[in-house]
Protein backbone atom coordinates (compact mmCIF):
# COMPACT_ATOMS: atom_id res chain seq x y z
CA UNK A 1 0.00 0.00 0.00
CA UNK A 2 1.34 3.50 -0.81
CA UNK A 3 2.40 5.80 2.00
CA UNK A 4 -0.41 8.01 3.28
CA UNK A 5 -0.13 11.76 3.06
CA UNK A 6 0.19 13.28 6.51
CA UNK A 7 -2.07 16.32 6.86
CA UNK A 8 -0.94 19.19 9.05
CA UNK A 9 -4.07 20.57 10.71
CA UNK A 10 -4.99 23.42 13.02
CA UNK A 11 -8.26 22.94 14.92
CA UNK A 12 -9.65 26.25 16.11
CA UNK A 13 -11.71 26.11 19.28
CA UNK A 14 -12.61 27.99 22.44
CA UNK A 15 -10.71 26.62 25.43
CA UNK A 16 -13.83 27.04 27.58
CA UNK A 17 -15.60 24.60 25.23
CA UNK A 18 -12.75 22.10 24.93
CA UNK A 19 -14.97 18.99 24.88
CA UNK A 20 -15.78 19.67 21.21
CA UNK A 21 -12.10 20.02 20.42
CA UNK A 22 -11.33 16.77 22.23
CA UNK A 23 -14.07 15.00 20.28
CA UNK A 24 -12.74 16.23 16.91
CA UNK A 25 -9.26 15.01 17.86
CA UNK A 26 -10.71 11.59 18.70
CA UNK A 27 -12.68 11.45 15.44
CA UNK A 28 -9.50 12.18 13.46
CA UNK A 29 -7.42 9.70 15.47
CA UNK A 30 -10.01 7.01 14.79
CA UNK A 31 -10.20 7.70 11.04
CA UNK A 32 -9.11 4.79 8.87
CA UNK A 33 -6.22 5.36 6.46
CA UNK A 34 -5.76 8.93 7.63
CA UNK A 35 -2.56 10.42 9.01
CA UNK A 36 -2.37 13.88 10.55
CA UNK A 37 -0.40 16.18 12.84
CA UNK A 38 -2.05 18.55 15.28
CA UNK A 39 -0.81 22.15 15.19
CA UNK A 40 -3.42 23.40 17.70
CA UNK A 41 -2.87 24.39 21.31
CA UNK A 42 -5.12 22.43 23.67
CA UNK A 43 -6.48 23.99 26.85
CA UNK A 44 -4.01 22.20 29.09
CA UNK A 45 -1.05 23.64 27.18
CA UNK A 46 -1.72 27.34 26.56
CA UNK A 47 1.07 29.32 24.93
CA UNK A 48 0.65 32.59 26.91
CA UNK A 49 -1.84 34.55 29.01
CA UNK A 50 -4.16 36.17 26.44
CA UNK A 51 -5.53 38.66 29.00
CA UNK A 52 -2.58 41.06 28.83
CA UNK A 53 -1.38 43.31 26.00
CA UNK A 54 1.94 41.48 25.83
CA UNK A 55 0.14 38.14 25.98
CA UNK A 56 -2.25 39.09 23.15
CA UNK A 57 0.64 40.13 20.90
CA UNK A 58 2.61 37.00 21.78
CA UNK A 59 -0.42 34.71 21.29
CA UNK A 60 -1.21 36.31 17.92
CA UNK A 61 2.39 35.71 16.84
CA UNK A 62 2.32 32.12 18.11
CA UNK A 63 -0.99 31.45 16.33
CA UNK A 64 0.48 32.85 13.13
CA UNK A 65 3.44 30.48 13.49
CA UNK A 66 1.11 27.53 14.08
CA UNK A 67 -1.33 28.26 11.25
CA UNK A 68 1.19 29.25 8.56
CA UNK A 69 2.51 25.69 7.85
CA UNK A 70 -0.81 23.78 7.95
CA UNK A 71 -2.54 22.11 5.02
CA UNK A 72 -6.01 22.85 6.36
CA UNK A 73 -7.70 24.88 9.09
CA UNK A 74 -10.68 23.38 10.95
CA UNK A 75 -13.05 25.51 13.00
CA UNK A 76 -15.76 24.22 15.28
CA UNK A 77 -18.82 26.29 14.36
CA UNK A 78 -20.50 26.38 17.76
CA UNK A 79 -22.67 29.41 18.42
CA UNK A 80 -20.28 30.38 21.23
CA UNK A 81 -17.80 31.17 18.45
CA UNK A 82 -19.83 34.29 17.63
CA UNK A 83 -18.48 35.82 20.83
CA UNK A 84 -14.94 34.57 20.75
CA UNK A 85 -12.29 37.08 19.71
CA UNK A 86 -9.55 34.47 19.36
CA UNK A 87 -11.49 32.18 17.06
CA UNK A 88 -12.15 35.13 14.76
CA UNK A 89 -8.45 36.06 14.95
CA UNK A 90 -7.46 32.50 14.00
CA UNK A 91 -9.86 32.54 11.04
CA UNK A 92 -8.36 35.84 9.88
CA UNK A 93 -4.84 34.42 10.12
CA UNK A 94 -5.88 31.34 8.12
CA UNK A 95 -7.46 33.59 5.49
CA UNK A 96 -4.31 35.73 5.29
CA UNK A 97 -2.39 32.60 4.20
CA UNK A 98 -5.19 31.39 1.91
CA UNK A 99 -5.58 28.24 3.99
CA UNK A 100 -8.60 26.09 3.22
CA UNK A 101 -11.12 26.44 6.02
CA UNK A 102 -13.49 23.64 7.00
CA UNK A 103 -16.36 24.57 9.31
CA UNK A 104 -17.47 21.76 11.62
CA UNK A 105 -21.15 21.82 12.54
CA UNK A 106 -21.51 20.47 16.08
CA UNK A 107 -23.74 17.43 16.37
CA UNK A 108 -27.41 18.40 16.60
CA UNK A 109 -26.78 22.12 16.03
CA UNK A 110 -28.93 23.89 13.45
CA UNK A 111 -27.42 27.39 13.51
CA UNK A 112 -23.79 28.31 12.98
CA UNK A 113 -22.03 31.70 13.16
CA UNK A 114 -22.31 33.62 9.89
CA UNK A 115 -18.62 34.60 9.83
CA UNK A 116 -17.61 30.93 9.96
CA UNK A 117 -20.06 30.02 7.18
CA UNK A 118 -18.73 32.85 5.02
CA UNK A 119 -15.06 32.03 5.67
CA UNK A 120 -15.38 28.27 5.17
CA UNK A 121 -14.65 26.47 1.94
CA UNK A 122 -17.10 23.85 3.19
CA UNK A 123 -19.31 23.32 6.23
CA UNK A 124 -19.44 19.65 7.23
CA UNK A 125 -21.42 17.57 9.66
CA UNK A 126 -19.95 16.24 12.87
CA UNK A 127 -18.73 12.85 11.71
CA UNK A 128 -15.40 11.35 10.75
CA UNK A 129 -16.16 10.64 7.09
CA UNK A 130 -17.41 14.17 6.35
CA UNK A 131 -14.48 15.81 8.10
CA UNK A 132 -11.79 13.60 6.53
CA UNK A 133 -13.35 13.89 3.08
CA UNK A 134 -13.34 17.70 3.27
CA UNK A 135 -9.72 17.72 4.51
CA UNK A 136 -8.66 15.52 1.61
CA UNK A 137 -10.61 17.62 -0.90
CA UNK A 138 -9.43 21.07 0.19
CA UNK A 139 -5.98 20.62 1.75
CA UNK A 140 -3.06 22.35 0.14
Amino acid sequence: MPTLKTYDLFISHAWFYSKGYDRVVELLKDASNFSWRNYSVPEHDPVVDPNTDVGRRKLTSELDDQIRPVNCFLVIAGMYATYKYWIQKEVEIAQSYDKPIIGLIPWGQEKTPAYIQEASDEMVNWNTNSIVSAIRTYSI
